[in-house]
Parts: structure tokens; sequence; C-alpha cells
């Protein structure tokens, strides 16, 4: 039997067979998941063979199409409009209406987040104000699958009245909006996956597919690195990831302070520098304040099984030349480090090898960087 997937047949008159044999990887045939439902419940109205599985792969399917046409569809036109984009001086303005402005809100956001400053403008509020938004070095990016949308009328007239650079997304690079534009990106003619062909989804899909290819191409042509990533997103767990070691010791000033002994401490200090320090660890530093080795309490518990421990010093009982990390690295990598060493404290140094802080997994966890 055919896999549903295979089926070569018009992607907008395919039904696909939900009761064809899957992969053996899947965990739960389609009829034991429809024996769960009540009646009634993933069922079309008017076709009760067609359930909601079938459903959902048949518009999966339908937008994959559209996506590969997509795909083919890129050419010159695409490249121009990126070195239109890295040309510019000013700011991009992505607009749209409807399901294309909710698009190009995300457009805009993506594109400002990697690099290049935009924004979105509705373009039913531009008529009545919000034109004053656009400047002359600034680029716009109009979202209209038909080319035709009314709402948009305003924001080409002020395009071509103060020559600002305009790009169309469109499937008609004919229509109003395209033969005013500068630029084009154009989407491919493709099926609507909605049922009734009345809501866009695979318009919408490949306009939000294109958006990204515009920031990802962009992202390579300014070799926009994971440090200017960092500058947009202080904030969560991505901007945690994104932190080095240095930024961590500011934002912690209590990670600064490191416990340390000299080689001939006894073990009384040693303890007392281990407790100031609350790491569970002390550094040991020579006469030059240079780093010989590290005691921490799994060093002390070890130690206390001889009994001539009190006469015992730091040099003796230390783990020598301990791990450390460079303030300038990432602190995700500190806790990558502690993780697959198994420790659980980390020597912070500066350019010169001097000891300029201390970390721990705890304080590392703390941060919401795993």
């Amino acid at each position: 039997m055919a896999q549903p997937w295979d089926d070569t047949r018009p992607l907008a008159t395919m039904r696909i067979d939900a009761t064809a044999k899957k992969p053996s990887s899947a965990l739960t045939s389609d009829k034991t998941l429809l024996a769960t439902m009540p009646e009634g419940i993933g069922r079309h109205h008017d076709s009760p063979t067609i359930d909601a599985v079938s459903s959902a792969r048949e518009t999966i399917a339908i937008e994959i199409a559209g996506l590969e046409a997509l795909a083919a569809s890129i050419d010159a036109n695409f490249a121009h409009v990126v070195a239109m984009v890295q040309a510019c001086r000013g700011r991009v303005i992505v607009t749209g209406i409807g399901k294309s402005g909710h698009v190009g809100q995300k457009i805009a956001a993506t594109l400002a987040s990697t690099g290049t400053p935009a924004f979105f403008v509705h373009a039913a509020e531009a008529a009545h104000g919000d034109l004053g938004m656009v400047g002359a070095d600034d680029l716009v990016i109009a979202i209209s699958n038909s080319g035709e949308s009314a709402e948009l009328q305003a924001m080409i007239e002020y395009c071509r009245r103060f020559r600002v650079l305009l790009v169309a997304m469109t499937a008609r690079p004919d229509s109003a909006l395209g033969r005013h534009a500068d630029g084009i990106l154009r989407l491919p003619e493709a099926v609507e996956a909605c049922p009734l062909s009345l809501a866009p989804m695979t318009s919408t899909t490949m306009s939000l597919v294109i958006g990204d290819a515009l920031a990802a191409a962009l992202i390579r042509a300014r070799n926009f690195q994971r440090d200017d990533f960092a500058k947009f997103h202080p904030a969560g767990k991505l901007g945690a990831q994104l932190l080095r070691i240095s930024e961590v010791l500011d934002r912690r000033p209590e990670f600064k302070e490191v416990p340390s002994v000299g080689p001939g401490a006894g073990i009384s200090d040693i303890i007392a520098s281990i407790s100031r320090g609350r790491m569970g660890a002390t550094v040991v530093l020579d006469g030059g304040q240079d780093i010989v080795g590290i005691v921490t309490d799994g060093d002390l518990r070890r130690a206390m099984s001889d009994r001539s421990v009190f006469d015992r010093t730091a040099a003796e009982i230390m783990t020598p030349d301990p791990r450390r990390i460079a303030s300038d690295r990432l602190a995700v990598e500190a806790l990558s480090v502690c993780e697959t060493q198994r420790i659980g404290t980390l020597v912070v140094t500066d350019a010169d090898g001097a000891a300029v802080g201390m970390i721990d997994i705890k304080g590392l966890l703390s941060l919401g960087i795993a």
C-alpha cells in the first residue's frame, strides 16, 4: 500500500488514507487514538472517514509543497533585495494588513534581533499619521499576496512621493504593489491549505519563511555573531546562555571574592577560608599570587581520614593545577566544564592568568543558563 506522504495526486484533491501503515517508530496508532476520543470529535462533518490526523497531514503536505515551490523560485531578485536591505542607511519598515500584518510583525522582530534595525507599521494606521515614522533613508517591505490591498495604497504613494525604497512581498509582481516596487520578494502561486480555500495558510507560511530567509542571508552578509546577538537578548534563558563570565562577575560581585590561602596554611586556616568564601573551596596562591592549587571540601574530607591531618599544610592536601576558565568565555562553557569534569568550582582568571573570581555550579544554574 502506498504511504500517505507518497501520494502523487494533485494536492488540492488529495485525501490521505489514515489507515495506511506508518513507520514502526510510531508509538500509538491512529485507530487507538481515535478510540479514546468522544463520538464526533476529530471527524469532518461531511466525511466521517477522514479524521483529524489525516486532515493535519494533508494541510502540512500542501504547505510543504508551497515551500518547495518557494525554494525553487528564489533567484537574483532575492539577492537584489538582500543587497538593498544591507545598503539601507535607515531602518526597515515592514507593513501589511490582516494575516500579512501578523506575519510582518514577526519578520520585523526577527530582523531587529539579528542586526537589521526594523519595526512594523500597520498598513491601515499608516494613512492616519504613522507614515511619519518612515524616513527618507528607510526601506519599506510591504506584504500582500495579491498586491492589491487597498490599505497599502497610502504607503505606496508615500514611497513614490518621497523616494523611499519599496520592496514588495507578493505573488503578483504585475499588481499595483509590484509595479511600484524597487525590489520583489516573489511568492509562487500555490494551493491554499484551507479546506474552504478562503483563509490564507500556504501563502502566509511562504511569507513567513521568505522573511526568515531574508534575515538569515543578512546575518551571513553582515557576519553577525553570537556576541552581537547577545546585545539584543540580555533577558531570559537565551540571554543567560550568551553571558560572558566577566558579565556574570559584574552581576554577582560575590563571585569576585576569591577565598585563598598560602601553601603553608594549616587546616584551621583552610577551613576558615572555605567557610568565608561559601564556595566549598579555597584557592592556594604562592608568594607571587600565582595559582598553585585548590583545596575543596572533598580534599578536606579525604585528608580527615588521617589522624595527622592537623599537622599538614595546604600544599600537602591541595589538588594542584586546578581547573580554571578565562573571564572572557561564555558562562555556559563554564557550566559544561563543571558537568563534564565532575567538579563543583572553577577559578576565573584574567588575561594574565591571575585569579579574579570563583564560580560554582550552583551559582551558574541560578543564572538560568541550563
